[in-house]
Formats: C-alpha cells, structure tokens, sequence
C-alpha cells in the first residue's frame, strides 16, 4: 500500500516540479543557443496624451542567447521605462492605421537597443551606428532596418506587440 501511495505521489509531483523550474518573469521559453521568446510582464498599460484614454501592449521579444537574456533581465527596469515613456507620447490619432502601429513597433526596436546597449556601457547607439554599415532595406516592409550587430544588443532580434489595445 505504502509503495502505491509513494508512486501516486511521484505521478503528480512532477508536472508541478517541472512548471516551477521555468516560466519566471520575462525568461526565456526555449533552448539557450536558439532563438528564443521572452515576455515582458507584466503587459504594459499607459495613459495617451488625451484624457480618459489608454493603450495596453503585451510585448514579446524575440533573442538569441544567454548573454542576451541576462542583459535583458538585469536592465529590465530601465527597458520598461524607456517603453513606458515611449508608448506614453502617443494620441490616440497617431495609433490607429496598420503603417502606425508598424512605424511604433519599430521604434520599440530602436528604444531596446539603444537602452541595452547604453546600460552595457556603449556611447549613444546612435553615434555607434553612425560608424557602422547603412541600414539595410528590407524589400517585404521596406523599412530600413539598422545593422546592431557589432553591439552588446545584437541577440535581440525582435519585438511583437501580442496584444494592443486602443481605448
């Protein structure tokens, strides 16, 4: 009896022993070398500069590497208010077409990389990019992307609003 009790314990204990070792706040969810995804929770929530009005941004980020994820983790308070102070400065006018939304998203891109890259130390990204290659043009969104590659920020590849919310 004791040894049916014992091994109907194990056969519910591991799934809550598997769901504690991850899924913490903003770590990775995939293997370390890959790339992987990364929340940052809590989902923001942020007054427009009208009255009565707000948007609320689920943000997901796109990495490869620990190095990444730990320079992430370790500047994440200074990310969040950067993003917070980014998404802030926006009427609501200005967030309502797809191209509007694109152009935010992009410019939540620049934000990440400049903050990473100042935290770690770099001078302005934007003197650094100066002195690096052109940006290239992406045919598909033709957006001009920068080259990040020779900075502390290049694991980050990208940054995906899964939930946006005008009101």
């Amino acid at each position: 009896m004791r040894l049916f009790i014992l091994l109907f314990s194990l056969l519910f204990m591991s799934p809550f022993a598997l769901a504690e070792e991850g899924g913490g706040e903003g770590e990775a969810k995939s293997d370390v070398n890959g790339p992987s995804y990364m929340e940052i929770t809590p989902k923001f929530v942020v007054n427009l500069l009208e009255p009565r009005k707000y948007l609320s941004i689920n943000l997901q980020l796109l990495i490869e590497g620990a190095p990444t994820a730990a320079a992430i983790k370790k500047h994440m308070p200074a990310l969040k208010h950067e993003l917070i102070m980014l998404f802030s400065d926006r009427s609501m006018d200005s967030l309502q077409t797809m191209e509007q939304r694109e152009a935010l998203r992009q410019e939540t891109i620049d934000v990440i990389h400049k903050t990473i890259d100042k935290a770690e130390g770099v001078p302005d990204s934007e003197e650094v990019a100066e002195a690096a290659p052109a940006p290239v043009v992406d045919a598909h969104k033709k957006v001009k992307k920068k080259d990040y590659a020779h900075l502390p920020s290049e694991g980050f590849k990208d940054a995906f609003f899964t939930e946006f919310l005008v009101q």
